[in-house]
């Protein structure tokens, strides 16, 4: 340490400056990471839930479309007339950017083939594989949004313990040796200038009785 520090006041001031500055990192960095939890922790919930709602409307929508193609023969030409959606916006937690896929009702709710060349049956199919596609991409946004939030949590906690256990401690000890040492050079210079004045005080009386 000795080797690496100068105990010197001016150091002294610029580490505990950089002490201060390390544990309000921290402080930010964890209260960070714990909203960050929080938010990863609602998105499983509801991830878990939305899950559940889709595999049934998944097989609903399924026998809905077999219905249609029993009645209409195969219907992948009018499949490719439904248009194709790709609304993303994001919104900020902590600094993380997550994505947020929307589908307007007007988007979703109108019938992109002729109604000569449809029947019920591909009708009902195309509202049930809609609702499919609403919670696919409401699914798909809670899942990207869960891979970045483990992503910045694991990096914010990796930055948050490199504060807490290397350089608050560093900076802790730095302060430690500096003060010590300066006590000390102070406490040396307080037993040099008694020195110099009992020397002082004796020359005078050498000085007086000679």
């Amino acid at each position: 340490m000795s080797n690496q520090v100068v105990p010197a006041k001016s150091q002294l001031l610029a580490t505990k400056k950089s002490l201060k500055l390390s544990k309000k990192g921290f402080e930010i960095l964890d209260r960070k990471r714990n909203v960050l939890v929080r938010e990863i922790m609602s998105l499983l919930s509801k991830a878990a839930e939305v899950q559940d709602r889709i595999d049934t409307t998944y097989e609903v929508a399924y026998e809905a479309l077999e219905m249609a193609n029993i009645t209409l023969g195969n219907t992948g030409e009018l499949a490719s007339t439904v248009p194709f959606d790709d609304n993303v916006a994001y919104r900020s937690v902590m600094g993380v950017e997550l994505p947020m896929v929307a589908l307007e009702d007007s988007e979703i709710g109108g019938i992109p083939f002729g109604l000569i060349s449809s029947n019920a049956p591909l009708d009902d199919a195309l509202v049930k594989f809609t609702e499919v596609k609403k919670l696919t991409a409401e699914l798909a946004e809670i899942e990207n949004s869960v891979f970045r939030l483990s992503v910045a949590i694991k990096q914010t906690t990796r930055r948050a313990n490199a504060l807490k256990n290397i350089m608050i401690p560093r900076f802790k000890s730095e302060v430690k040796f500096i003060t010590e040492a300066l006590e000390e050079k102070e406490r040396e210079e307080f037993s040099r200038m008694k020195l110099i004045k009992k020397k002082k005080v004796r020359d005078a009386q050498e000085n007086e009785s000679a």
